[in-house]
């Protein structure tokens, strides 16, 4: 932004307990690389709610959620319909106003004793440190053991030693019905083992209860991986090399990791500047468990990182190699964006498939592998899986292979 703009705002003159914040606060705005028009809409709402504010005699710790929907309900009537972003402009407005001290972060509620929420936070370290889990994970496990430990304690003191294997199983049937899906309730079992194993790591209990956890009914290998067509894949990266926008140089970039390299959404959100080797031409890629695996870099992968590092990337502080295309200018933050990114890949490339997720080109690279002639064991090499069962899954969709080895239709065929 431009410090013609700069000095013009900054005698701007509002009202309200946010008057003394507003010029720091529109700096802040500025630096994170704000438009014109997305800078001004922003400053606005927040002089807006200044002013009423003071109409109210509310002071910045005095006011709740309860005030900000009042204040976006009469905004609504005000201007004829809802003005977007109020609620994602005040929300930045108080991260901010907390972060530099002006007001308190409120204190949890205390929907959790103490107890519990001790032993959570000590469990969500040990899964950190011990176990090397990324925080989505993290968190999913926590909340499934957080839903155990307030049912079986039944709002009672939470002493662990007398939790009984009947109690789990009990668990188990209630929340594990037939009509959920087998991940789901895979999910909740795995989470109860790890929470177990850990408290007996612990010595909060004595027996094993890892072992008691029920398992669910399942057979493992029945699903076929859901690659992307070879001739879509193709066409959408064909499509992405046109892309000149400072977001279509990244998506390019992004859609060569997933179909060229292999990389899962989660890694190519990590990966930072230094985990490029530009002279001997490889990525440093943090998977799983916190391991890292050197990959080689295809040149045409490492061509269209470069074209997005010198003419599509912000200028931020940020080590991420990619970066989201708006302000603020910070790095992705879950692998729901690059599904997002290559959906709407998909769609601009004129194609509509019913599965187009950032895994799909992972599995489509598998495939490929697989008709070139590579082993499983090559392939696993190259996608870092932990398990061959993992990569095993990819021989069913080599139809050439399974021909050879399948046995004649007895009788004549219908």
């Amino acid at each position: 932004m431009d410090s013609a703009y700069r000095e013009r705002r900054s005698r701007r003159q509002i009202e309200g307990p946010l008057a003394p914040y507003f010029g720091a606060y529109s700096e802040y705005l500025a630096d994170l690389g704000y438009s014109y028009v997305s800078h001004k809409m922003k400053t606005f709402i927040v002089g807006d709610f200044s002013r009423w504010l003071g109409r109210r005699g509310l002071g910045l710790g005095e006011y709740g959620p309860e005030n900000e929907a009042a204040f976006i309900r009469g905004s609504a009537r005000r201007h004829s319909s809802k003005r977007r972003g109020e609620r994602f402009v005040l929300d930045s407005l108080k991260t901010w106003l907390r972060e530099t001290g002006v007001v308190e972060a409120p204190a949890c509620e205390p929907t959790d004793t103490p107890e519990l929420e001790r032993m959570l936070q000590e469990y969500r370290v040990y899964l950190a440190d011990d176990r090397g889990l990324s925080p989505p994970t993290i968190e999913n496990y926590s909340g499934y053991i957080r839903r155990f430990l307030t049912s079986v304690c039944d709002g009672q003191d939470l002493e662990l030693g007398t939790i009984q294997a009947t109690d789990i199983t009990d668990y188990v049937r209630r929340h594990a019905p037939k009509d959920r899906t087998f991940a789901a309730a895979k999910d909740t079992v795995t989470a109860l083992r790890s929470f177990f194993r850990f408290a007996r790591y612990r010595d909060y209990i004595q027996s094993d209860l890892a072992a008691t956890v029920p398992s669910v009914p399942g057979w493992s290998m029945t699903s076929i991986p859901r690659a992307m067509p070879a001739e879509c894949v193709r066409r959408l990266l064909d499509a992405s090399k046109t892309w000149r926008t400072p977001s279509g140089l990244r998506n390019h970039a992004i859609l060569l990791l997933l179909a060229r390299v292999g990389l899962r959404a989660r890694e190519i959100i990590l990966l930072e500047l230094e985990d490029i080797d530009w002279a001997e031409g490889y990525l440093r890629v943090n998977g799983k468990g916190r391991q890292q695996r050197p990959l080689p870099l295809p040149h045409d992968v490492g061509e269209a990182i470069a074209t997005y590092l010198k003419d599509g990337r912000p200028t931020s502080t940020c080590r991420r190699v990619f970066l989201r295309s708006r302000a603020p200018f910070d790095t992705l933050k879950a692998s729901s964006d690059i599904g997002q990114i290559v959906r709407r890949a998909t769609r601009r490339a004129g194609m509509a498939l019913e599965h187009a997720g950032a895994h799909q080109l992972r599995h489509a690279l598998a495939v490929d592998m697989l008709r070139q002639g590579l082993s499983l064991t090559e392939i696993g090499q190259m996608l870092r899986h932990g398990s061959p069962d993992a990569t095993r899954r990819y021989a069913k969709v080599d139809l050439d292979a399974l021909r050879e080895v399948a046995l004649p239709w007895p009788g004549d065929l219908p």
